[in-house]
């Protein structure tokens, strides 16, 4: 296999996906595909079934995953070592997203690579499905996520940003011209949901399950990424929630964003696994407390 096939298939193997494989690697769904079948022949078995409505992993489909993604982890780590020996740096530290606003927060990046320069630094979306296992996985060294965090093996290091909540409607829908509305819309409208359960403390502190008023929050269409937000609430099907970056972000014609006015705002911080706090985490940690949550 080459590097990239394998590269397909452990992120396919992650994803379960073939559109957001494809969209994460940067290449086409048929080269996707293309590279699954040329692993297949050269095995000689499925490793993959898929259905119209879903993609998993076969039996030998799991054996090899467990096989190969060590052995790749080991290569790029080898590979990243040499980039970084030639750039005269002696280690990097990943860091996951899961907002999408990595450039207001480089305030901090560039601090740390002010006060660390014998450090490389590398920013990485990190999805909300499955959102902590790239850190479980050691493919991130610390991650940005909304709090509170209670994973009883991850360190709630300090905060990195604070923002309003928005409501998200296509442009038509009842909500979308109001100045600002209540936590309590989401009662009679509802949100989308993940495709995948989340745990519940953490999905409740995003978009509560009941309103304050104690109305059920109905869930909706399942959703995997940001992108089926804002298309399925586009087209008209729901309304969502969201933090206020996005509106600067992937601002678009088909979504309207609108104020929650009667909510605590949104809260961002640092997390890491206990068991791997590293000089270079710590350090981001520290350069986060110096410099105090940045302004949204």
């Amino acid at each position: 296999m080459e590097l990239r096939d394998i590269e397909i298939f452990l992120t396919l193997a992650e994803e379960l996906h073939f559109a957001r494989t494809a969209e994460r690697l940067r290449v086409s769904p048929a080269r996707i595909s293309q590279a699954v079948r040329k692993q297949e022949r050269q095995i000689g078995a499925k490793l993959f079934e898929r259905t119209s409505r879903s993609v998993r992993l076969t039996a030998i489909g799991e054996q090899l995953h467990g096989d190969l993604r060590p052995a790749y982890r080991e290569l790029c780590a080898g590979l990243e070592r040499a980039r970084l020996a030639a750039q005269g740096k002696t280690d990097v530290l990943s860091v996951g997203m899961l907002p999408c606003n990595a450039y207001d927060l480089r305030p901090y990046w560039e601090a740390f690579r002010v006060r660390h320069p014998q450090w490389g630094l590398r920013i990485r979306h990190n999805p909300f499905i499955h959102p902590f296992e790239p850190l479980r996985n050691g493919d991130v060294d610390v991650l940005v996520s909304w709090l509170p965090i209670e994973e009883p093996d991850f360190t709630v290091g300090p905060v990195a940003f604070t923002e309003p909540r928005m409501l998200l409607a296509a442009p038509g829908h009842e909500l979308a011209e109001r100045s600002s509305v209540s936590i309590e819309v989401f009662g009679e409208f509802g949100a989308l949901r993940a495709a995948v359960p989340l745990p519940d403390y953490w999905e409740d502190a995003f978009i509560p399950f009941r309103t304050p008023g104690g109305r059920l929050v109905q869930r909706g269409p399942a959703v995997g990424q940001l992108e089926d937000i804002l298309t399925i609430v586009g087209a008209g099907e729901a309304v969502h929630h969201l933090g206020a970056h996005v509106a600067r972000y992937h601002a678009r014609p088909d979504v309207r964003f609108v104020p929650i006015h009667d909510v605590p705002r949104l809260r961002w911080g640092l997390i890491w696994r206990a068991e791997a706090a590293c000089e270079r985490v710590l350090a981001l940690a520290r350069v986060v407390r110096d410099l105090g949550p940045v302004a949204l």
